[in-house]
């Protein structure tokens, strides 16, 4: 199996993708406006996959600003129409989390909420919330336990628990 070039790696953020933007996404509410002239084809965005270097640059700009940090990402991204930050604040909710999702797929950031909410419901991921919340530990110490150590732990809450009492604090 070939490794791939520097020239293939890098192409990726020079892409452009046509993204549809559902009706339902951009007039909320059941309220379409009048048709306009060219209706009948579908509304699109031009949005463009962000690099390492805008991700980074965006993040130390937004610092802990998590409004911030989603229209920087959405302005960087879009290509046509452009927007300033300004005008990216003033889009409704429903259309600006649809963008950012868009943005955070082609740019290979997001996970597909399937994958998500699996991984939520997995016994491993229940054992590993159930330690953090009775021991008081971090995400990052809990997920240093080895499997065996998250057994073991998980096992000694249940064994803790008096008979007949499980499931009730």
């Amino acid at each position: 199996m070939p490794y791939l070039s520097a020239e293939e790696m890098l192409a990726g953020g020079s892409l452009v993708f046509d993204v549809q933007v559902p009706s339902e996404v951009l007039h909320t509410g059941g309220g379409a406006p009048a048709p306009a002239e060219g209706d009948g084809e579908p509304a699109r965005v031009k949005l463009r996959p962000l690099t390492v270097r805008m991700v980074q640059q965006i993040t130390r700009a937004a610092k802990d600003n998590d409004a911030l940090l989603s229209a920087l990402l959405i302005k960087e991204s879009l290509v046509e129409p452009a927007l300033g930050l300004e005008e990216v604040y003033r889009l409704h909710t429903g259309l600006a989390r649809f963008l950012l999702d868009e943005v955070n797929r082609i740019s290979g950031m997001g996970l597909p909420r399937k994958r998500v909410q699996a991984a939520l419901e997995s016994p491993l991921a229940r054992a590993c919330f159930v330690l953090a919340q009775e021991f008081g530990w971090t995400p990052q110490e809990v997920g240093d336990l080895t499997m065996a150590q998250v057994m073991m732990y998980v096992e000694m809450l249940h064994a803790r628990k008096p008979a007949g009492k499980a499931g009730r604090r």
